[in-house]
């Protein structure tokens, strides 16, 4: 696509060649998409914070392992010394039913939940950096367009001030010519705001390591990267973060029903101790077993909503799944379409509209053809390049889509 670009480029011939400069800062600073990238990980709240979760995590998975503590008891019968009895008695509880290893196998799942999020957060952090990147190089490309129109506002109107001052035009195309370069000089400026409003959203999210004015950014804004095809990207679907996370959800509460069916096996209490009686002078040796005897509460309740939460992660794994694949082939779509567009206005369109101001304006200055339609080939002129960089948007917003969901696609496997 750039070499596309290129030769559309050495066909404008207006004020200046068609070039898009990203500013003089030193090349110390001038980055590039990827290393944009490696700054946004160095420190990210939003990564730090799901660093975390990892921890978490596994503090989770070292309490689900541990044995219960025993209990050790110290009991007197009878206050008076003479006939005091004096029992020391520990107890053990021993879990049965597989609850230690449910508890176990729940926690490393959430140990695999809590990885899968964080890359989740990761791609949904790349996004972000592709949409802030791209975006502040085409708000660049923008403000250098406003320039270049306003450029030629300002040449038409000196054009048609010195047919007047010839009397070869009316006074009235010079206020049409002035009209024209006051809108222009609004859309410059806004442009420019627009480029300022980017550049700070850019260092939002990849730190402000450098202030805005000393920034350079090392890329294009119309090359853009060959994606896979809407077939490959339905097939690598299971394999992306947010089904993954939603297959782990489903693994997590199966894991759950588990520990719920096995807290209605009671749990065995063995207990040991030693009686002493002063009134006899005697001690006894205590050795005891306890169990609950689950009558009641076999914790059904409990068993009856993990299996509830198990079917509504396998509903919302199934929602998901058509929400992706709808939103893939949206964002494919959306794609193919810009690049469509793209092609149009890089092949033929930009040049051709270039051309034709350039023809007539020198037909103007020739007598050939009146202000108006001057003002005409302008107003083309600039519709066309806003609908070029419309394009531009388009193509970016369904890549930083596509990110969104599956990580970075910069090197595509087949065509769009």
């Amino acid at each position: 696509m750039s070499r596309r670009y290129s030769k559309v480029a050495e066909v404008w011939v207006l004020a200046a060649a068609f070039v898009f400069p990203l500013g003089q800062a030193s090349a110390s600073t001038a980055i590039t998409l990827s290393q944009a990238w490696e700054r946004a990980l160095q420190g990210n709240p939003s990564l730090l914070a799901g660093e975390r979760n990892a921890g978490i995590a596994e503090g989770e998975r070292r309490q689900a392992g541990v044995l219960p503590n025993p209990e050790l008891s110290w009991e007197v019968e009878d206050t008076r010394s003479a006939t005091r009895t004096t029992t020391v008695q520990i107890s053990q509880p021993i879990e049965l039913g597989g609850k230690r290893g449910a508890r176990i196998e729940l926690a490393e799942r959430g140990i695999d939940s809590a990885s899968i999020g964080q890359e989740q957060l990761r791609n949904e952090l790349r996004a972000e950096v592709v949409a802030a990147f791209q975006g502040t190089l085409l708000a660049t490309m923008r403000q250098t367009l406003a320039e270049q129109a306003q450029a030629l506002s300002e040449r038409g109107v000196a054009v048609v001030e010195a047919r007047v001052k010839a009397g070869k035009a009316s006074p009235l195309e010079v206020a049409r010519a002035r009209l024209q370069f006051d809108e222009v000089r609004l859309e410059t400026a806004r442009a420019r705001d627009q480029r300022r409003n980017a550049m700070s959203q850019l260092l939002a999210v990849i730190g402000p390591q450098t202030s805005a004015d000393e920034l350079e950014l090392s890329g294009d804004a119309a090359s853009l990267p060959a994606l896979p095809g809407v077939t490959e990207l339905l097939r690598r679907l299971d394999g992306a973060a947010p089904m993954r996370l939603a297959q782990i959800e489903i693994e997590r509460q199966e894991a759950a029903i588990a520990v719920e069916k096995s807290r209605r096996i009671a749990d065995l209490r063995v207990s040991l101790g030693s009686q002493y009686s002063r009134e006899d002078r005697e001690r006894v040796n205590l050795l005891g077993l306890s169990m609950p005897l689950p009558l009641f509460d076999r914790n059904q309740g409990n068993v009856l909503a993990a299996s509830r939460r198990a079917e509504q992660a396998r509903d919302l794994r199934n929602a998901a799944q058509l929400r992706l694949r709808s939103e893939v082939q949206q964002a494919h779509q959306q794609w193919r379409t810009a690049q469509g567009a793209i092609r149009s206005f890089e092949d033929g369109l930009l040049g051709a509209a270039d051309q034709a101001l350039e023809s007539t304006t020198r037909g103007f200055q020739m007598g050939k053809f009146a202000f108006i339609d001057v003002l005409d080939a302008q107003r083309t002129l600039i519709d066309v390049r806003s609908r070029y960089l419309l394009a531009l948007d388009e193509a970016l917003a369904a890549w930083v889509r596509l990110e969104r969901i599956y990580g970075d696609l910069s090197a595509g496997t087949d065509g769009y």
